[in-house]
């Protein structure tokens, strides 16, 4: 059974992207980082789902969702194959603590499917890799259905 990737942006923190290695440790599953050109303009070839940072800190026209994620989703194929978020966020952001992932999931009717603060917990990333695997078993579940 394939495992669904994960694309990501972290910037130059990394917090965002130490939860996504230790995530593609805990899984097998591949990872993405948005920060590169390349990746940034290529297409998934299926589902996959987007980790997202949120920069908000208070200011209420500051945007939420990194320029790299943007430009990602400009491509209509991209955004139809998301199949849900997961949010990295601080809570010193207060109210737009998860503000682009929040955000994301309204505008494109796809799922928040985990949240953690800064670079997660071990425990974190034991529970978003077990969503994770439930996901990938229902897509695949779903994908054996239609083709019966």
């Amino acid at each position: 059974m394939a495992s669904i990737p994960v694309y990501y942006y972290s910037s130059v923190s990394n917090l965002t992207g130490r939860f996504a290695e230790s995530l593609a440790a805990r899984t097998g599953r591949a990872v993405f980082q948005l920060a590169d050109a390349a990746v940034r303009h290529s297409e998934p070839d299926g589902p996959w789902v987007l980790l997202t940072p949120s920069y908000k800190a208070g200011n209420a026209d500051e945007v939420t969702l990194p320029a790299p994620v943007r430009a990602f989703l400009r491509s209509p194929t991209t955004r139809r194959r998301l199949v849900g978020i997961i949010g990295s966020g601080n809570r010193n952001f207060g109210e737009y603590y998860q503000a682009a992932a929040r955000e994301l999931a309204v505008a494109s009717g796809r799922p928040v499917l985990f949240e953690f603060e800064l670079s997660g917990t071990p425990e974190d990333v034991e529970a978003c890799g077990r969503i994770l695997d439930d996901l990938d078993a229902a897509l695949h579940e779903v994908s054996c259905t239609s083709t019966e």
